[in-house]
């Protein structure tokens, strides 16, 4: 087992562990029993240190959010029990106003979110009596019934976050005024960038061994409507890394990014139906509507990537080699090549031109830079053009490549007509943390805030006591 897959476990068991005593609303403030305290920490009595709303917070809970720290490697050295209330107060916060605000979660989405947080779980422990012993439960029902509740007070949470972040929105004017603001011996440094442009070439696939697929996902919708799992085919059979360990599962509307093929088939089907095989540029799938709710449908799908020969990787790699070649001799720009013979769709009508998906613009920071990509590109002087690579994507299809460096931006001191995009977003974070902290200060006045004995003496960020 890979140490990122179990330091993804431990993340979670420490945010189940951390939340369900958070979930335990019952407790009366004079109940008390004794827990063990962290590592390095003094051993006390259990009891409610704070109320927000509806929500209790537990003395034990302090301890436990200090683990959950350290368990990702995070330093406490400098974090006061006092800082981790508050940052618990915050949070339950947030859940009480979404609660308040009418904000939604439904029972499917979380029930949809618990059981692939429980496929996770048994995977790493083994079975379900393993877990819930790990948990120190004494049923499933039991262990089922406190995962329910943690997950929906995680989502009500995040939810109630995302709105006052998304109402928040920034004019050109807001950021020219935020910049002129800024001290010219105080104005952000940027880090060496990128421009780059690529040309891909994908290997033929044949009839007989995209038959074979097409073949195999038949099968499997057969054996579903004789009443087999299509959950289960899914987390066995399917080749998409961002669904197969939850069964398939994806929650969309019209609105969601998926290719138009992928959209089109899942919002012609009717609640309960199966789709016939079908192709988009990742392979082939099969998909199930589980529910319809408006414009909103959940459902489960099957990816299988087609065998690429070798054969057909000799021959994509020939043609990028001659593609190349044009270019090199000055046939044909690389842009004219990208636009005329790439075979990946998101390039071609731009030139090959790259998009940073983190910033949504042309530019990547060397710093910042994903490892293997950086490998690809950083030795390129501009204009020069690589050998062609050989890429493999998360669901195993294989393509080759050619990059070359359209431009490179020094390091510098923040330019406004240069770097608007970036001072744009610096400016909507200022202002986003602003519009929290106003959030935050008109709700405490609103919400019943009671912090019990010694942490009362607590110098808050928030003014929790009202004074």
């Amino acid at each position: 087992m890979s140490y990122t897959r179990n330091s993804g476990f431990l993340s979670l068991v420490m945010l189940v562990v951390c939340a369900f005593s958070a979930i335990a609303q019952e407790i009366s403030k004079d109940t008390v029993k004794p827990v063990s305290a962290a590592p390095n920490m003094r051993q006390k009595i259990d009891g409610v240190i704070a109320t927000i709303g509806d929500y209790n917070i537990l003395d034990s809970d302090i301890d436990k959010a200090f683990l959950e720290m350290t368990s990702q490697g995070n330093s406490i050295k400098d974090f006061s029990r006092c800082q981790m209330l508050g940052k618990l107060m915050e949070e339950k916060l947030y859940a009480h106003q979404a609660i308040q605000d009418s904000i939604v979660v439904t029972d499917e989405e979380v029930k949809s979110k618990m059981e692939e947080q429980l496929s996770y779980m048994i995977e790493q422990l083994g079975s379900m009596d393993k877990v819930i012993k790990y948990f120190k439960k004494s049923t499933e029902e039991d262990f089922r019934t406190d995962l329910f509740e943690i997950i929906k007070m995680n989502k009500l949470t995040s939810a109630m976050q995302k709105k006052i972040v998304d109402e928040v929105e920034i004019t050109p004017e807001e950021v020219r005024t935020f910049f002129k603001k800024i001290p010219e011996a105080d104005l952000p440094f940027f880090g060496a960038e990128l421009e780059v442009s690529q040309i891909v070439v994908q290997p033929k696939v044949s009839d007989a061994d995209k038959q074979k697929v097409i073949d195999r996902l038949k099968e499997f919708k057969s054996e579903v409507l004789a009443g087999s799992s299509f959950s289960t085919k899914a987390v066995l059979y399917s080749q998409d890394p961002g669904s197969s360990s939850s069964g398939g599962y994806y929650k969309m509307n019209k609105k969601t990014p998926f290719v138009k093929e992928f959209k089109d088939v899942a919002f012609s089907l009717g609640e309960g139906e199966i789709s016939d095989p079908f192709e988009t540029d990742f392979g082939f799938h099969i998909i199930y509507v589980e529910k319809i709710r408006g414009q909103e449908i959940e459902l489960r799908h099957i990816l299988l990537v087609p065998t690429v020969t070798d054969q057909s990787l000799k021959e994509a790699k020939e043609r990028i080699l001659q593609i190349k070649k044009k270019i090199e001799d000055k046939s044909i720009s690389f842009a004219d090549a990208a636009r005329a013979e790439s075979d990946e769709k998101e390039t071609k009508a731009n030139g090959g031109v790259l998009i940073n998906p983190k910033t949504q613009d042309t530019h990547f920071d060397l710093t910042k830079m994903d490892p293997a990509f950086y490998s690809q590109v950083s030795n390129l002087k501009e204009g020069e053009i690589s050998m062609p690579m050989i890429d493999t994507d998360q669901s195993g299809k294989k393509k080759y490549k050619i990059v070359m460096v359209t431009n490179r931006i020094n390091e510098h001191t923040a330019d406004y007509g240069k770097d608007y995009l970036k001072i744009k977003d610096l400016a909507l974070k200022e202002k986003q943390i602003n519009a929290i902290a106003k959030w935050s200060e008109e709700k405490i006045k609103e919400t019943y805030v009671k912090i019990n004995g010694e942490y009362r003496d607590c110098a808050f960020t928030n003014n929790w006591l009202k004074k």
